[in-house]
């Protein structure tokens, strides 16, 4: 009977972020199809013409997998900490940790439905980009790995800032001033191996890295890094960032006054 309420409370906090996402689809899912459009055409059939090959591929099939990935990781991260804080701000979380529900049911409630969100961006882009180029799949479930892995680690990441979070303000800090650099720097538009070799340890220390390589060996077989490192590194940062967000759940950090 326990584990059966437990499914019961995973499943309405995962289909109720699913319809609140969904209720507002033009807001949601309609922007990434339309921003990754604009990228296809400026960076792939305008500027990718003048650059040629990239990796023994045309530099749009090149940069297909980063920028699908780079949608699945804003999204998934936003999904999740516009929604946890809103509920904090209305006082209505409070009712989930008086309630009898495991602190693993809610984090895992939230971070799904930023999956889900992700997922479904994913699978707009990767249409939206069928127009523009040929895709190409050389390992089905590395695509599916590394998208359910980065999408659940950014989910989570937003759950964190979310828990931190005092104003709205809070919640844009991170996407703005981390996120967003680091992704752009996260070889989606260029292979680290055009760097110098001093610049390519640097970026090797960016994580971000990983996520897009990893993604990118799915679908065209090349990689700037070793792609089981990129998996493990993946599952490492899952692990620390579930149990940070646990203990802080658990502490009533930033909710409880």
């Amino acid at each position: 009977m326990h584990n059966k309420n437990n499914w019961i409370a995973l499943n309405t906090i995962w289909i109720k972020e699913c319809t609140r996402f969904l209720r507002i689809w033009v807001q949601t899912l309609v922007p990434p199809a339309i921003t990754m459009s604009l990228y296809f055409v400026i960076f792939g059939s305008l500027i990718g013409d003048r650059i040629g090959q990239m990796g023994g591929f045309t530099y749009m099939e090149f940069i297909v997998p980063g920028l699908i990935m780079m949608s699945v990781i804003t999204n998934s991260y936003s999904n999740v900490s516009s929604s946890f804080f809103s509920a904090k701000f209305q006082r209505n979380v409070e009712e989930l940790l008086v309630a009898p529900v495991p602190t693993s049911v809610i984090i895992a409630g939230y971070v799904g439905g930023g999956v889900a969100r992700a997922i479904l961006i994913g699978i707009i882009v990767t249409a939206v980009s069928m127009f523009f180029v040929d895709i190409k799949i050389h390992n089905l479930g590395v695509i599916i790995i590394t998208l359910l892995l980065t999408s659940s680690l950014f989910a989570t990441a937003g759950l964190v800032n979310a828990i931190f979070a005092k104003t709205f303000d809070d919640i844009s800090l991170v996407p703005t001033f981390v996120l967003t650099p680091l992704t752009y720097l996260g070889g989606v538009f260029y292979s680290l191996t055009l760097l110098p070799e001093f610049w390519q340890i640097v970026s090797k220390a960016n994580p971000i890295v990983y996520m897009v390589n990893g993604f990118r060996y799915g679908f065209l077989g090349v990689s700037d890094v070793n792609v089981t490192v990129s998996v493990s590194l993946l599952i490492a940062f899952n692990v620390a960032l579930y149990l940070v967000a646990h203990m802080l759940l658990k502490a009533g950090r930033g909710i409880r006054s």
